[in-house]
């Protein structure tokens, strides 16, 4: 299963040691959207791609499955 960030700021390492000394939260930068909507928008579409994502997973690993009990079953 796939996770998404899109809202969430993913900073490097250097980053996250800048922050433990910004006392004054100014390092912080998120992933901005023009407007709300926008973000529900750009979230949304990555829930349904993760979602499909898994559904194409599950299909694969069931027809692997079958194609695998086949063979013995008609012994």
């Amino acid at each position: 299963m796939s996770e998404t960030t899109i809202l969430f700021a993913r900073p490097s390492f250097w980053e996250g040691m800048a922050r433990v000394l910004d006392l004054g939260n100014t390092v912080n930068s998120y992933n901005v959207s023009k407007s709300e909507n926008e973000a529900d928008a750009r979230a949304i579409a990555a829930d349904w791609h993760t979602i499909l994502q898994d559904y194409n997973d599950t299909f694969e690993t069931v027809i692997k499955e079958k194609d695998v009990k086949q063979p013995s079953e008609q012994e």
